[in-house]
């Protein structure tokens, strides 16, 4: 293991010279999120339907599962900060991504392979504990792998493009994590078709293997492919650390995180980041059982959700983007209201169709969900910088992100434990997905009154006043 300088920036330690990032690379890079696309649909839209609504078991279970990677967050910036100090077998990020990937592959085969043996053995809602120890080593390996791996995909981004060009690059690389959902969802629905075999599955045993197997392998030639060739093998921590510029010392981590709490706009940030992405994706593990159980729409059908709610929230992205350029009202404060209107309504939608039992009203949900979904990332992202002080953003975004990572996970789990509430107190399924619903609508409504609390203009003046102090305070 070859140890880098401590204190070297990320944008300091290159593999590549540096220079514009061709729209070829691009795109190569861009691919990897394909992938993991593809992973986020399989567990959170395919796997989860499975099992609760086909397989019978409890919701709470199962969401606690899906919600671990989220938990395991910040192990992310632990790999992070790795990939930036140390080399191990010569790499610095690629290590850490092959690791990442590699388990995530292997537990996709592991849950398959236990997912399968359970419908086999037909046991409504229970497990043996081998199955269970064997699920819970496929959700620890895979939220590992996810942890490790996305922060340091990330900083190999950043290292691969200029400063003028990251913008563009992170752009296309969130647009093919919305195509990831897409894509899966158009092919896991013809993987999963419905053939009426049996009262209880509406598909074969043997295709539901045969989508965890073709599944797995896709995600790792992708993801193969994506990585090959993007970092070169460095020899020593003198290769490494052949273009290391001495930077700053890094303030207190206390008295950046003191000044979110200090500062009212940071505050209600803070607030309004933890609601929104809460509530938000609180729908994110019951909404394909919502299909299931209220309406009876089988697994092939739903597979497809992510299809459409993905399609419209590239659609959504690339317009808003495009849009805000030309509009310079259109700000990430403003752009994120209107994510969260779409939000809300797609809730109330749902909470509707679910009371009423109106199937056709779901369609035009996942429309809204999607376009809402695109809309307020963008704006959302872009308030996550906003929000991150001159000399500062590296320590900013990263507690934002922790911020986002554990709402998200807390949100997911919290949908499946309401449902499974709900059923137990009103023992009627349309009722239950009602309420949750009804809860997320509640939440997202909050959310946005703390994001009307913040006020952009006077958090820059008291920024740029907290900058000349500092800078004052230097030259002493």
């Amino acid at each position: 293991m070859a140890e880098i300088p401590v204190g070297v920036s990320v944008d300091t330690v290159d593999d590549k010279p540096k220079g514009n990032l061709t729209m070829a690379a691009n795109l190569k890079l861009a691919i990897f999120h394909l992938g993991s696309g593809m992973a986020d649909v399989l567990t959170t839209g395919v796997w989860n339907r499975i099992m609760v609504t086909d397989l019978k078991f409890a919701a709470t279970p199962i969401a606690l599962l899906v919600a671990l990677r989220y938990f395991l967050a910040p192990l992310g910036v632990w790999a992070g900060r790795m990939s930036d100090t140390q080399t191990l077998f010569g790499f610095r990020r690629m290590f850490w991504i092959g690791l990442g990937r590699g388990l995530m592959v292997a537990s996709t085969f592991i849950l398959g392979f236990t997912t399968v043996d359970i419908a086999r053995e037909g046991l409504d809602g229970q497990a043996y504990p081998l199955q269970w120890a064997l699920l819970i080593l496929s959700f620890l390996m895979f939220s590992f792998g996810t942890a490790i791996s996305g922060t340091t995909f990330l900083a190999l981004v950043y290292d691969r493009s200029p400063e003028h060009q990251r913008g563009r690059a992170v752009g296309i690389v969130w647009t093919f994590l919305l195509l990831g959902y897409t894509f899966a969802g158009i092919l896991f629905g013809a993987l999963l078709p419905s053939n009426g075999e049996s009262n209880r599955l509406l598909y074969s045993i043997d295709a539901l293997q045969t989508l965890f197997i073709v599944a797995a392998v896709l995600c790792a030639v992708i993801w193969f492919i994506s990585m090959f060739g993007e970092e070169t093998r460095q020899s020593s921590a003198a290769a490494v650390a052949a273009h290391v510029q001495d930077k700053e010392k890094p303030r207190s981590l206390k008295q950046d995180l003191r000044l979110v709490w200090v500062s009212r706009s940071m505050r209600f940030f803070m607030f309004y980041l933890a609601l929104s992405m809460f509530f938000a994706f609180s729908q994110d593990l019951i909404l394909e059982p919502f299909a299931g159980d209220v309406f009876a729409m089988p697994a092939s059908v739903t597979n497809r959700f992510s299809a459409y709610w993905g399609t419209t929230a590239i659609v959504g992205t690339l317009f808003f983007i495009w849009y805000s350029r030309k509009d310079k009202r259109l700000t990430n404060q403003v752009m994120s209201q209107i994510g969260m209107g779409f939000l809300a309504l797609t809730f109330g939608l749902l909470a509707f169709s679910s009371f009423m039992e109106i199937r056709q009203l779901v369609t035009p949900s996942l429309i809204l969900l999607g376009v809402g979904l695109g809309i307020w990332n963008v704006g959302t992202l872009g308030l996550m910088m906003d929000m991150s002080p001159l000399g500062r953003a590296g320590t900013f975004l990263g507690f934002w992100t922790l911020v986002v990572t554990f709402s998200r996970g807390f949100g997911t789990a919290f949908g499946g434990i309401a449902r499974d509430v709900f059923l137990f107190l009103t023992d009627s399924k349309a009722l239950t997905y009602g309420l949750a619903f009804s809860v997320g609508l509640v939440g997202l409504l909050i959310g946005m009154a703390c994001l009307t609390q913040i006020n952009m203009a006077q958090y820059k003046r008291d920024e740029q006043a907290d900058t000349a102090a500092v800078l004052a305070g230097a030259m002493d």
